[in-house]
C-alpha cells in the first residue's frame, strides 16, 4: 500500500507545497520528482480549466513500478504561496531544485537513485536543473523542445494554423494576417518590456516567464548534462516539434534514447485522425496512453541499478 506524505519546501521566500508518495516495501526507494508543463498547475498536472492529470497519471504508474514519487503546486497554485503571474522561467527551475535538495536528505529515498521526469516546459526545466551540476541518475523528457522558446512557438502558430476553424482561418486570409509573423512581433512587443506582468496584444502576461522562455535556448545545458536521457514526443504533438528529437540527441552530453510515439499528442493521449487542439479536453478523460507509460517504466528499471 502506498503512503502520500505531504511535502512542503521553502524557496526564494514563498512555501511550495506537494506531496511525496512512497511506494510498498523498505526503502530507501529511488524518486522521481515530477515537473509539469507551462501554465498555472498543480502537483497532478491539472489546470483549473483543464484537469489533464498528467502527474497523477504518472505518479501512479511509477509508484506501481517501486519508485517514490514527489510533486508539487506551482507557486501561487493549489496550496503553495507565491504569485504564479510574476514567477520566470528559472523560478521554476530554482524552485525544482529546492524541491530536489530538500528530498536528497530524507531517509527514504536514495540519494544515487532520483530521476527527473518533465514534461513540455517540465522537460526544460529539467535539462535546465541537470546542467547546474546537480547529481542525476536520469533524465525522463516528454514533449521536450530542442530549439529556443521564441523558435517553439513559432513552429507552435504555423502547426496550428491548419487546425483553426474554417471561419477563423477565412477572417485571416481575408485580413491577410500571417499568423506566425503577428506571433514574432508579440515576441518583440513582450521582450520590449521591462514587468513581471504586461499588457500584449489585449492580454494580460506573465512578461517575465514569455522574456526568459523566448530567450532560453537547452542546446547549451544539454551539452552539460552527462546523466542519461530518455526523449519521447508524439507524432501529433500541436506543441513540440517531434523533429526536436535528434536534436536532443545530438546536443546531449550523455547518452539519449529517443522514440516518436505514434498518434500520441502533447497531452500524452493518442489521438486517431487529425491533429486537434479541440480534442484535449475529450482526452483528458482517458488514461495516458500505454505507449508513453511503458517505455518510461521499461528505461527506468534498466537505470535503477
Amino acid at each position: 500500500m502506498t503512503i502520500d506524505r505531504p511535502l512542503a519546501v521553502d524557496s526564494a521566500g514563498q512555501r511550495l507545497s506537494g506531496t511525496l508518495t512512497l511506494p510498498d516495501g523498505a526503502g530507501p526507494h529511488p524518486l522521481a520528482l515530477l515537473l509539469p508543463g507551462s501554465g498555472p498547475i498543480n502537483r497532478d498536472g491539472d489546470h483549473r480549466r483543464l484537469p489533464l492529470g498528467i502527474q497523477r497519471h504518472l505518479a501512479a504508474a511509477l509508484t506501481g513500478a517501486g519508485f517514490a514519487v514527489a510533486r508539487y503546486d506551482r507557486q501561487g497554485v493549489g496550496e503553495s504561496t507565491g504569485e504564479f503571474m510574476r514567477t520566470g522561467f528559472h523560478d521554476n527551475v530554482d524552485d525544482a531544485a529546492a524541491v530536489l535538495a530538500a528530498l536528497r536528505d530524507d531517509p527514504a529515498l536514495d540519494a544515487g537513485r532520483m530521476f527527473l521526469i518533465g514534461h513540455s516546459e517540465g522537460a526544460l526545466t529539467a535539462i535546465a536543473l541537470a546542467a547546474r551540476g546537480v547529481p542525476m541518475a536520469g533524465l525522463v523528457l516528454l514533449s521536450a523542445p530542442g530549439r529556443t522558446g521564441a523558435e517553439v512557438l513559432r513552429w507552435q502558430a504555423g502547426r496550428l494554423l491548419p487546425t483553426l476553424p474554417a471561419p477563423v482561418r477565412l477572417v485571416l486570409r481575408l485580413t491577410r494576417t500571417d499568423l506566425v509573423a503577428k506571433v514574432a512581433r508579440n515576441h518583440e512587443k513582450i521582450l520590449a518590456t521591462d514587468k513581471d506582468v504586461a499588457w500584449v496584444g489585449g492580454q494580460r502576461l506573465n512578461a517575465r516567464w514569455f522574456r526568459e522562455f523566448l530567450r532560453y535556448d537547452p542546446r547549451p545545458d544539454l551539452a552539460r548534462v552527462d546523466a542519461p536521457i530518455l526523449a519521447l514526443t508524439g507524432d501529433k504533438d500541436l506543441q513540440t516539434d517531434p523533429a526536436d528529437l535528434p536534436v536532443v540527441a545530438a546536443h546531449a552530453g550523455g547518452p539519449t534514447q529517443t522514440r516518436v510515439l505514434p498518434d500520441v499528442t502533447h497531452v500524452l493521449r493518442r489521438q486517431p485522425g487529425p491533429p486537434s487542439l479541440r480534442a484535449y479536453r475529450d482526452e483528458a478523460k482517458q488514461p495516458l496512453d500505454p505507449s508513453v507509460v511503458e517505455p518510461v517504466l521499461s528505461w527506468l528499471a534498466a537505470h535503477n541499478g
